[in-house]
């Protein structure tokens, strides 16, 4: 793995409380991801390198409504009848801070190969804020954790059905392998294969800032994608 990376993210896209009934409901656990959303001018730039990714690797995703670029700041198991407390608890942590007015800054590619493709992210700096929010949302949120789940704790589709065992370990060991010291704030931009990567991250990379926009729990996909929104709240 590389030595900057330790996401496995694909690892690791008035709002108003946006709620959706579904898979999330159907199992005793969900996999959730709370994260946040980038401004217009993150998604300008993740929006660009997944259309480059694609150009040499076309079975790989594409950013939608269901692969969203996001940086994560949580990933865990829960219960999914305490999905509502869920939501209750990251809301109370969000009200004592201001993700708005934080400056974030972008510094290089960086892949990890997962099932032989190289799941790509834009590393972003990380900060004493990010850290000590990540820290809240996971005291937060402990008391409806739980230890292990398995694939049916993820958002799956017709014509995307598998999660891989690498993604439901990655879950159940987000803190703390990704966790305080070890946080690599990121955004997951697509996948590619592992050579082309490579030379994609020993070019000149061009470090740009950007802001928070939003607050989101999701559920997770296959390779830590956010597939489902589950909630929101717009960040003024």
């Amino acid at each position: 793995m590389h030595k900057y990376l330790s996401f496995m993210a694909a690892l690791g896209m008035g709002l108003g409380l946006l709620v959706g009934p579904g898979a999330a409901q159907e199992n005793s656990v969900t996999a959730i991801d709370i994260a946040l959303e980038p401004d217009a001018t993150m998604i300008k730039h993740a929006e660009a390198a997944n259309a480059r990714l694609r150009e040499v690797f076309p079975k790989g995703y594409a950013l939608d409504a269901t692969h969203r670029p996001h940086i994560t700041m949580l990933q865990r198991f829960v219960q999914t009848a305490a999905l509502d407390k869920v939501y209750a608890a990251v809301g109370d942590v969000l009200a004592a801070e201001n993700p708005a007015g934080w400056t974030l800054k972008t510094f290089k590619y960086d892949f990890v190969v997962s099932d032989q493709a190289g799941v790509t992210a834009i590393l972003v700096e990380p900060t004493d804020q990010l850290i000590r929010f990540q820290q809240k949302l996971i005291d937060a949120v402990a008391p409806f954790t739980v230890e292990k789940g398995t694939a049916a704790a993820f958002f799956t589709t017709a014509e995307d059905p598998d999660i891989n065992q690498p993604t439901i370990d990655y879950v159940a060991r987000y803190v703390p392998d990704s966790s305080g010291k070890k946080f690599v704030p990121h955004v997951t931009v697509g996948v590619a294969s592992p050579d082309y990567l490579k030379k994609l991250v020993a070019e000149p990379f061009g470090a740009f800032t950007f802001s928070p926009a939003a607050l989101s729990v999701y559920q997770l996909g296959n390779f830590g994608t956010a597939r489902r929104k589950l909630q929101a709240w717009h960040l003024k």
